[in-house]
């Protein structure tokens, strides 16, 4: 009597491969809608994923209403990667009305769960005063945090900023980032 097996081994003679033959044919009929539940299983698992590459696509396409509409339910969820492309939207008023102030209210919350990018724009938003009061101090934080990461353009920035403040309010920019404590939306307490 042979053992079925979804993991065959491989024949040692012709009366072998025929069985051999029929059991990779059992196997795969048997396997065929393994992978499709594993599959959707990781589908299901990963909706985020799905919308935001569909969001991503619309973008590409110039189809910035679909984009927002794909982003916004992500980023109102957490997702930081999703604020921060939605902070570009209104930044450029993108299928979305334009708003300085709603972009970095986007980027706010993408940085404060220590995406780069969005710290990058919400420092130099603090530094032109675009969507926020400006605020030196501020800027030099997000930048400092920024650079922090090897990010030359926050590097060049942040000393550029650097240049307008007192040594005492460099210090307090490099106090803030030094205690900054990233943290994703859903830990907060």
């Amino acid at each position: 009597m042979r053992k079925l097996s979804l993991f065959p081994t491989l024949p040692r003679n012709s009366r072998e491969t025929e069985c051999a033959g029929e059991v990779l044919a059992r196997s795969a009929v048997f396997a065929a809608p393994f992978a499709l539940l594993v599959l959707a299983a990781m589908v299901a698992a990963f909706p985020a994923f799905a919308d935001f590459h569909t969001g991503l696509d619309a973008y590409q396409k110039g189809d910035f209403v679909g984009a927002a509409k794909e982003w916004r339910p992500l980023a109102e969820q957490g997702d930081p990667e999703a604020q921060f492309n939605l902070g570009l939207l209104y930044l450029d008023g993108h299928g979305v009305p334009q708003s300085s102030v709603e972009a970095a209210n986007w980027f706010r919350r993408a940085a404060e769960q220590d995406y780069a990018a969005a710290q990058h724009n919400l420092g130099a938003m603090y530094g032109s005063g675009q969507g926020v009061k400006r605020d030196f101090v501020q800027a030099y934080k997000w930048l400092n945090i920024c650079a922090a990461k090897g990010n030359s353009g926050c590097v060049t920035q942040r000393d550029l900023i650097a240049k307008k403040l007192k040594a005492g309010q460099v210090a307090e920019g490099q106090r803030l980032a030094t205690d900054f404590k990233p943290q994703k939306e859903g830990d907060k307490q």
